[in-house]
Parts: structure tokens; sequence; C-alpha cells
């Protein structure tokens, strides 16, 4: 067998015939009996005619059996604990090559671990043209660092790959003019980015786009078409369910039962959550329309890191500032009233119209009950799923916090 530019690897066999194991005879007295014994004696790194099989493979088929391994890996220890094999495998592993083929769990980095360390081997990867790794690390950089610009580039990188979740980071920046003020939102911008998502089969992105064309916000209005691009993230977030490991799913006839939350509940029953915060009860409603309940979505491990970095900071990035209310998003505001609120609680706030279907038929469907001061201060509720520009006040004029948007729930 040949190597990529034509050597031929040597053969294992042959290196292990020149070693010469010398047999040392020992004599052990037992009682009047006399034994031969013969000990194999160790052989030291240092020895000549030492036999060691990893020691004669050649760097590109180590380089790509752990390119194999990092492409695969399920958690950050499985990577970890090649990099504290050995010498060898930990200077391997870290060859460009090996980092660029990392998956995104490899980078699943809890918030309580974050460490310099840790920011190098993001910083690596990312170098080495990693798109998960460019993405993990901008998202917690703009967000969680502060560093606004560093952390756009880093996605803006990621998505010049065609890398869906990026993009659609992307567009919620733009729709909600993060890191700016409320008149650096560029919706078109945002559309735009939402389509090429959704063009790459972004769940969250076709939900956001089908509210988008439905409400005609940032395109001109088109309900049949925003109607379609809602149904068509049903389908698909059902299909990648479907499609996953069979461990995971247990094809039953819950899958095909009336969701209780498809319906006003007077009295509703919170759903058990694991303890990473995600429910672990029903499961989302997706589909309800149809009577079909699919479990939710695993959240992307840059999303858990936002949730978990901010939970270790009492659940608030800054004073006056909030988080986003969907438990699988974890994205903060970075100005005051950056966020949508719910127009009949005001109890809760999304960063985007996908946040507020999918946790609406989620969670806040049963929990949502009118606040008559909410509605007294901020008027009627327009129609089902439109949005209401709230014009920021100085001292106190306006309704609620005078500079929130309000989102009608549908």
């Amino acid at each position: 067998m040949r190597t990529k530019r034509g050597l031929c690897y040597p053969n294992l066999v042959d290196v292990c015939l020149d070693q010469r194991v010398v047999f040392k005879k020992r004599r052990v007295i037992t009682g009047e009996r006399k034994m031969v014994c013969r000990k194999r004696p160790k052989l030291s790194p240092g020895m000549p005619g030492e036999c060691d099989l990893f020691d004669a493979l050649p760097d590109d088929l180590v380089v790509s059996i752990l390119c194999k391994l990092s492409s695969t890996a399920r958690c950050p220890s499985d990577f970890v604990n090649v990099l504290m094999t050995c010498k060898r495998l930990n200077g391997l592993a870290m060859n460009f090559l090996v980092l660029s083929k990392a998956s995104e769990k490899t980078f699943a980095i809890r918030a309580k671990n974050w460490c310099d360390p840790a920011h190098r081997f993001l910083k690596l990867c990312a170098d080495a043209g990693n798109v998960e790794a460019c993405y993990t690390l901008g998202m917690i950089r703009f967000y969680c660092l502060n560093n606004r610009g560093s952390g756009a580039s880093l996605m803006a990188k990621a998505a010049i790959s065609s890398h869906a979740q990026a993009l659609y980071s992307l567009a919620v920046i733009q729709f909600n003019g993060s890191g700016g003020s409320k008149n650096d939102k560029d919706l078109r911008a945002g559309v735009a980015l939402c389509a090429r998502a959704a063009f790459l089969g972004h769940i969250d992105a076709l939900r956001e786009l089908g509210h988008c064309l439905q409400d005609g916000y940032g395109v001109r209005q088109n309900i049949a078409e925003g109607r379609r691009f809602l149904v068509q993230a049903n389908a698909r977030e059902l299909a990648a369910v479907l499609s996953s490991a069979p461990s995971q799913v247990t094809v039953t006839r819950s899958w095909l039962t009336w969701n209780s939350l498809s319906h006003a509940h007077p009295h509703p029953v919170p759903q058990p959550q694991n303890p990473n915060g995600q429910m672990t009860g029903m499961g989302c409603p997706l589909l309800s329309d149809f009577g079909c309940n699919v479990p939710a979505p695993e959240a992307h491990p840059a999303s858990r890191f936002l949730a978990e970095w901010f939970a270790l900071r009492d659940g608030t990035p800054e004073q006056g500032l909030r988080l986003c209310s969907h438990v699988g998003c974890g994205r903060p505001e970075t100005r005051r009233h950056e966020f949508r609120r719910c127009s009949v609680c005001g109890a809760v706030n999304y960063c985007s119209r996908a946040c507020q279907a999918l946790d609406w038929k989620l969670r806040h469907k049963a929990e949502c009950t009118p606040v008559d001061r909410w509605l007294d201060e901020d008027g009627e509720v327009e129609g089902e799923g439109n949005i209401i520009e709230v014009e920021e006040g100085e001292g106190g004029g306006g309704g609620g916090e005078g500079g929130d948007d309000v989102i009608a729930d549908s």
C-alpha cells in the first residue's frame, strides 16, 4: 500500500524481524528441586530492537484516522482524550486538517468550564476553516464576551461557507439591529439572509420567513406563500425527527394523539424539564393542526452555551436587558427594549417570530393570560400575528416600557 506521495508504507513484519529477544536464565531453588525460568526483559524506548507498531504507522494514516474521529465525536471529551493519550497523538490531533473536520458536538463546551484554553482551541479550529467553530465562537464573542465586531465577522465567515445556522443568526441580528441602535435594523437584509438559510433547509429560517411573508415584515405580504413555508418547516422538522437515531425515536401511538395545548386550559400543568432546562414531557406540537406531536428539537451547542452562560449570571445579561423566552434559544438583548414582547400578557419576549411561534405551541399558549394594565397602556391588539411598532418616548410616555415591539400571539 502506498501513501498519497507514492511512497510505500514500511512492512511492519520486517520491522519486527530484526528484534532479538534475549532470554535470561534464572535458577530458582525450591527445597531440593531446581527450576529454570525464562523471563523476557523489559525493553525501554531507547533500547534498539523494540517493536512499536504504532510508531511505525505513517503520520498521514494517523491523521486520516483522527479526522474520522473528530468528525464523529459526540462530546468534547471524545477528542480531548486523544490529546491526553501521548505526545505524538497530541501533536497530530492539532493538525489543521483534523481540526477542520471536527463536528459541532466537539465544541459543546459547558459555560461553567469556559476558560482561556477552550477559547484558544476554538480559535485554532476557526483558523483551520471549521465553520462550526466559526459559528460557535462567533456567537460566544458576540453575545457573551461583548466583542460584537469579531463575533459578527466569525459568523459571516461561516455564512460565506453556506452554514445555515450562521445565516439565520445573522438574519436575527439584522431584524433586531443587535449590537447597535434601533435605527440599525435592516429588514430587507434579514429577509434575504433568512431566505438563503431556508433554501439550505434550516427549519427556524423557514418558519421565520413564513411569518415575515404572512405579516409583510421586510417583504411584500403574501399570506398563501407564507403559509406554505410554515407547513414546509413543520414537515421538515417531523422528517428530521423520524430520520434520527432509532434509540432516540420510538414510534408509538403518542405520535398521533391530539395535543392538549391546542386548546386553552384553565389550569395548565407545567411540563417536566431536564437539568438543561429542556422540555421532556409531551414534546413540541409542531403539527398540532393535524393532531401530530413530535419531540422538541435539540438546541444547538452554541444556544445551550448562551443559556448556561447567563443562567450562571442570575439569568440576566446586564441591568435592564432580557433573554429570549424560548428555552432553546438563549440569545440576550444587546440594548434595552430590543426584543418583541407578547401583546397579551407582556410577560415574555422573543428575539424572532420563529422563537415566538415555537414557544407559543410548546409552552406559552397554556400560560398566557391577558393583563389589563398591559392592554390599557398599549391599546388594542391588531390582527393575528401582526407587529405593532411602539415609538420610543422620552420620560415615560407610551406603554409598558416605551420601546418594545409588541408581537401578537397566533
